[in-house]
């Protein structure tokens, strides 16, 4: 292995950003790691680099000028190169002309890199059944993917099935007729609107799970019965928008309709006051209420949710959005952001009203999301196989072409 020189600054080492950080200090040899707690992001943001110009030794293996600048998004290099001006403006005496044309050729994205761990122990019997692409996944990061490429949605139907297949496919081909019907009966009464819009025909409904998946038939229509889990795992401030979420839920609760919600994520010092409110107005319908210390406690609650749901107004990439989701969670996130970068329109809403209808619909019915194979590649954001390219830029030479 290439024995690297690498300096990792890190102003706010917590959540995704210290997921990163130890994933780069555990496979990549030669770091030298700076940081700072993970407190007032806002402010680290702001003040940090005059702690690190005092704190980190000066080094002739390290350089001041970027060669490569990496972003872990598009909308992130987008929102970095267009803000340029405007900030430029508030430093009175240092103006360079067309800075953004000077720095957008140093400019790449590479994403965010993900362990999806193996998780199947944690699923429950109806998603052992119907997420395959997440099994697929599992595959390359165990390096047994043929060429990286994702198997069909269908291979559980088998087209030579044993005697014992074949039974519970003969006894599930009823369910698959009611699963379209209560589809189309969606959308007559219900209208696209409540699905963002979207064309429900197309719908994607994964046979292995109207057929059984794994377990029996009674245990399987058991738990597409139960009430719809939801789970919003983010950090605890206002830039993820809890308001939003939680008077969301609050006039689902109004309106009748029952569900199970589990709140994760990092607290900080100041947690906003909706919190507390919303803990006591939907006491009956929480699960599990604050942060997972242990990350199989973590993976665990992902693995028994049904849905998970962004709020943020403030987001570059998302890891828990794509944890979630390799736990077989179906997203809903807003048309903003990064989001449309990474998820289908199918997952996307554009104002409270359309997600509090998706919602709605789901409650109502929460065989739908259960039985959706849901359509998001995770291999494009997987160390497996993105770990070649990060170690090719972090060893490049000064100046090299990349």
């Amino acid at each position: 292995m290439i024995t690297m020189s690498v300096l990792m600054i890190e102003a706010f080492y917590g959540g995704s950003h210290k997921q990163l950080l130890d994933l780069f200090q555990e496979e990549i040899k030669g770091c030298s790691v700076f940081t700072l707690p993970a407190k007032k992001w806002h402010w680290r943001a702001r003040t940090a680099a005059l702690y690190f110009m005092q704190t980190i030794p000066p080094s002739e293996n390290y350089s001041l000028v970027a060669d490569v600048i990496v972003f872990n998004s598009a909308f992130n290099m987008e929102s970095f190169l267009t803000s340029l001006g405007s900030f430029m403006k508030l430093i009175p005496d240092h103006r360079p002309r067309e800075l953004e044309k000077l720095i957008r050729p140093k400019c790449q994205v590479l994403y965010f890199p993900i362990i999806f761990p193996d998780i199947t122990r944690f699923l429950p019997a109806h998603k052992l059944g119907r997420d395959l692409l997440m099994t697929d996944i599992q595959d390359i990061e165990d390096g047994k993917a043929d060429d990286g490429l994702m198997r069909n949605s269908f291979a559980c139907l088998n087209p030579v099935p044993t005697a014992k297949q074949d039974t519970r496919n003969q006894e599930g081909l009823s369910n698959i007729s009611d699963s379209l019907e209560d589809l189309n009966s969606i959308r007559r009464t219900e209208g696209t609107s409540a699905y963002h819009g979207e064309d429900m025909e197309h719908v994607a409904i994964n046979p292995c799970s109207m057929l059984g998946g794994s377990g029996n038939l009674e245990e399987n229509f058991s738990a597409q019965h139960m009430p719809l889990h939801i789970v919003w795992p983010h950090r605890w401030e206002h830039d993820k928008d809890p308001e939003l979420f939680f008077n969301t839920l609050l006039k689902l609760k109004e309106n009748g309709l029952t569900f199970k919600v589990s709140v994760l994520g990092e607290t900080f010092m100041e947690v906003p006051d909706i919190f507390a409110e919303a803990r006591r107005e939907l006491a009956s319908s929480v699960v599990h209420w604050g942060y997972q210390s242990s990350k199989d406690d973590y993976l665990k609650v992902l693995c028994m949710a049904d849905i998970v749901i962004s709020t943020a107004k403030h987001e570059f990439f998302g890891v828990a959005m794509l944890e979630a989701v390799h736990c077989g969670c179906y997203p809903l996130c807003p048309k903003a952001l990064v989001y449309p970068e990474i998820f289908p329109d199918v997952y996307l809403y554009s104002t409270p009203q359309q997600l509090f209808k998706r919602l709605q619909t789901f409650c109502k019915r929460p065989y739908l999301a259960r039985r959706n194979a849901i359509k998001v590649d995770l291999a494009r954001f997987s160390w497996v196989v993105l770990r070649g390219k990060f170690r090719s830029l972090l060893a490049a030479e000064a100046g090299e072409d990349l």
